[in-house]
């Protein structure tokens, strides 16, 4: 029988990283980056990467896969990670996924399949986004599907546009098209990471603060000449695009800061929200002492 999927979640900050190494150590396993920005090379510090010193000798896939000037979409990244699941299987170990990016997470492990794309659609959606911004067009897509409007935020040009041309492609609501709460694989475990909102909080506060202490300013001048402002992902990363306006003389140093921790806040939150309506993850508590154990017993359940 292959190996199970195991797919670590919960908002970001709240010690998911630790218990996939912990995971992958306790099943013979290799951990998959599902977070959407550490697919970029050069994008570390503000993405929490963590450094190879640090991985215990575990093999990771899908970290430092792209240029900051490459696009990724959640059906490119599907079709890695679903590779390398394979691959990790075929071994006989055990693929352990971690991310925080709820929507990669969920094409990944269930049935998902992409609507079709139109060039010519998708182009005119493009310049009038630029035209008339992202705030117009979510006005729009909340008059036509008022759901995927809910769960867009209205800042996410891209994500608006990719709603507008489903619908406008499909007839029907963006929303149809999102996985279902069905496995692609029934050998498959979530595995949520439950943390309190202060704990979270002071976290968050911490890890943005450190993120500045050791570089992040500096990393972010450095892949600005690689060509960050010119990509069409990795530039609406939390964090380097707060930095990025201090540079351009936007904002203070300790605004910029402040904003990071605010949307890091804010992201987190849609985060848990997202995942607590998924009635299969089985949740452990950050702080218990027996999470390992408990993670590692929901993984035997499965046969």
């Amino acid at each position: 029988m292959p190996r199970p999927v195991v797919a670590l979640v919960g908002a970001t900050a709240s010690g998911k990283t630790g218990l996939s190494l912990d995971l992958a150590e306790r099943l013979g396993g290799e951990v998959v980056n599902t977070d959407a920005m550490q697919v970029y090379r050069g994008m570390d510090i503000g993405t929490a990467k963590l450094p190879v010193a640090e991985r215990r000798g575990i093999p990771h896939h899908l970290l430092d896969v792209l240029e900051v000037t490459e696009p990724a979409t959640v059906a490119l990244f599907q079709g890695w990670a679903r590779e390398a699941i394979t691959d990790i299987r075929g071994r006989d170990a055990t693929p352990v996924l971690v991310g925080g990016s709820a929507l990669y997470t969920r094409a990944i492990v269930d049935r998902f399949e992409f609507p079709g794309t139109d060039e010519s659609l998708r182009r005119e959606l493009e310049v009038e986004l630029e035209r008339v911004g992202s705030a117009a067009l979510h006005e729009r897509l909340a008059g036509v599907d008022p759901e995927a409007a809910a769960q867009i935020q209205p800042d996410n040009g891209r994500r608006v546009v990719r709603a507008l041309e489903v619908v406008a492609l499909t007839g029907r609501p963006y929303t149809a098209s999102l996985p279902r709460l069905e496995y692609d694989d029934p050998l498959t475990v979530q595995i949520g990471v439950d943390i309190d909102r202060p704990t979270l909080d002071e976290r968050i506060a911490r890890r943005v603060d450190e993120m500045f202490a050791v570089g992040f300013v500096e990393e972010v001048e450095a892949l600005l000449v690689r060509g960050l402002a010119e990509g069409r992902t990795a530039p609406r990363a939390i964090g380097y695009r707060e930095v990025v306006g201090f540079l351009a003389g936007d904002r203070t140093l300790a605004e910029a800061v402040e904003q990071t921790k605010a949307a890091t806040r804010r992201f987190a939150r849609r985060q848990d929200s997202w995942f607590r309506k998924d009635p299969r993850i089985v949740w452990v508590s950050h702080d218990d002492p027996d999470r390992v154990e408990k993670a590692v017993g929901a993984v035997e359940a499965l046969g």
